[in-house]
């Protein structure tokens, strides 16, 4: 028999600047399904379904304050039974909240520096405005920019100082191997995406972050910003849905990744 997959991914989320993002996952469901028995479902589904299969591949689901409560109860779940999630629930990135920002900042990380109360922000950078996001955010939902007299209390919400960056760019990896980069050419244009060739320090920043993950078997998105002084600094690190933008690299790169995907959803199995 072959292995069975199941896909976790939400096609009716209406992603900001992304309109083929379910496109996205069809096409990878159609590539996979090479190697595997796949069938998709909604992510508030997946505890209830991923018995039934031998791997679990969590993918364009959608940012989790949507369905906060489904999502614990899959995590509890899945670690309960053992079963084999890829990418693998040890991450300590997004999948955990956005805690590791406040720890990377402590830890002296090249990252933005975050804090989470308002009487902590004279410990940031001077700034006119100040980005505020739920811990449990994701894809800019509940983003706000406010400033220093107006930053909320308690600490379900980060505080960053905004910072005036000349592009972002996002480095790709496949369990602990680099796949591919890209950038915004134009920083207001967050998913108007093109290939951007890394320097040695580049990946050398992107690796320090992966490394640190610690994830054996997953996807991870290195997120950061090049600062007009041209420093990098960590904007997230996504390691439990990152949208891929597949259809923004070349048919080879594309393949070459999706190669690297079966590889080691197949290793998993092992």
């Amino acid at each position: 028999m072959r292995p069975r997959l199941l896909l976790v991914t939400d096609l009716d989320y209406p992603a900001a600047g992304r309109p083929e993002y379910r496109d996205e996952d069809l096409g990878l469901a159609a590539r996979l399904r090479a190697d595997f028995d796949v069938a998709l479902c909604h992510p508030v589904d997946a505890s209830a379904l991923m018995a039934g299969f031998d791997l679990v591949l969590v993918r364009n689901s959608g940012p989790v304050l949507r369905y906060v409560d489904q999502y614990a109860q899959f995590r509890r779940e899945a670690l309960a039974a053992g079963a084999k999630v890829f990418t693998e629930l040890s991450g300590k990135a997004d999948m955990a909240g956005k805690q590791y920002l406040l720890d990377l900042t402590e830890a002296g990380f090249p990252v933005i520096p975050t804090v989470d109360r308002a009487q902590d922000a004279h410990r940031l950078p001077e700034s006119a405005e100040y980005v505020v996001k739920p811990k449990l955010g994701a894809d800019s939902v509940g983003l706000r920019f406010l400033p220093r007299t107006e930053l909320p209390d308690g600490t379900d919400h980060l505080i960053q100082p905004r910072i005036d960056f000349a592009y972002e760019v996002s480095f790709y990896y496949v369990d602990q191997t680099y796949c591919y980069a890209l950038h915004t050419p134009d920083p207001a244009l967050r998913w108007d995406l093109a290939p951007y060739t890394p320097t040695d320090a580049d990946l050398a920043f992107a690796r320090r972050f992966v490394t640190w993950n610690a994830v054996a078997h997953g996807i991870q998105r290195v997120d950061a910003c090049r600062t007009r002084e041209g420093e990098l600094l960590l904007v997230e690190l996504e390691d439990l849905n990152p949208y891929l933008s597949l259809d923004r690299v070349s048919p080879a790169t594309r393949e070459t990744f999706v190669a690297a995907l079966t590889d080691s959803l197949l290793r998993m199995l092992d």
